[in-house]
């Protein structure tokens, strides 16, 4: 999950800590589709910013993982 959000363009240290928090509170299935939008379009870690990403997130319309994304961004930000 770590790399696939670091492929996604998220830092390394926030995409390291939203895997740890997000493995525990999705499906698998919907890892699976956070790890697709990886696959969309590779980018350096760190190239994409959180809100940009949400961005995305948003699209696979699934309120579940965009309320996970967003609270595990908005925690792993602030340590």
């Amino acid at each position: 999950m770590r790399n696939g959000l670091m492929k996604a363009g998220l830092s390394a240290p926030i995409s390291a800590c939203m895997a740890d928090r997000m493995v525990d509170r999705l499906s698998l299935g919907q890892l699976n589709k956070l790890t697709g939008l990886s696959k969309l379009e590779k980018r350096k870690p760190g190239d994409v910013s959180f809100s940009e990403f949400v961005r995305q997130t948003r699209a696979l319309q699934d309120p579940e993982i965009l309320g996970v994304v967003t609270s595990s961004g908005v925690i792993c930000a602030v340590r």
